[in-house]
């Protein structure tokens, strides 16, 4: 999800201050997607970044990654509340809530 990405982004640089290239490479990405999801330019889609629940939990993604990023489990984890929180809360672009019925979220097995 590229809201969720953006959100990583910024925190790993504004508040924990690595650069692009480190957040790049923490989160997988190449430097021109951090510059572009920090300069708002890509994955501001959704309005998520108000909601404080889905801002604790992408605080406590980019923590787990500094921390201990080898743990995937609990990144994993994390990513999969973060988006249940997500389709819960109807923050989804209108296209795919449009096109999600309501099983489709109770049926996820992305993390299983």
């Amino acid at each position: 999800m590229p809201a969720v990405k953006a959100l990583m982004a910024r925190a790993l640089v504004q508040k924990h201050e690595l650069n692009e290239k480190q957040t790049a490479t923490l989160l997988g990405l190449s430097q021109s997607a951090v510059s572009r999801y920090i300069g708002r330019e890509r994955g501001n889609l959704l309005e998520i970044e108000g909601t404080s629940e889905v801002k604790t939990l992408i605080d406590e993604m980019v923590v787990s990654l500094l921390n201990e990023p080898q743990n995937k489990d609990r990144i994993l984890e994390l990513f999969c509340k973060t988006c249940t929180t997500i389709r819960e809360k109807g923050l989804m672009c209108p296209k795919c809530l449009e096109q999600m019925n309501a099983e489709w979220a109770e049926k996820c097995f992305f993390c299983r």
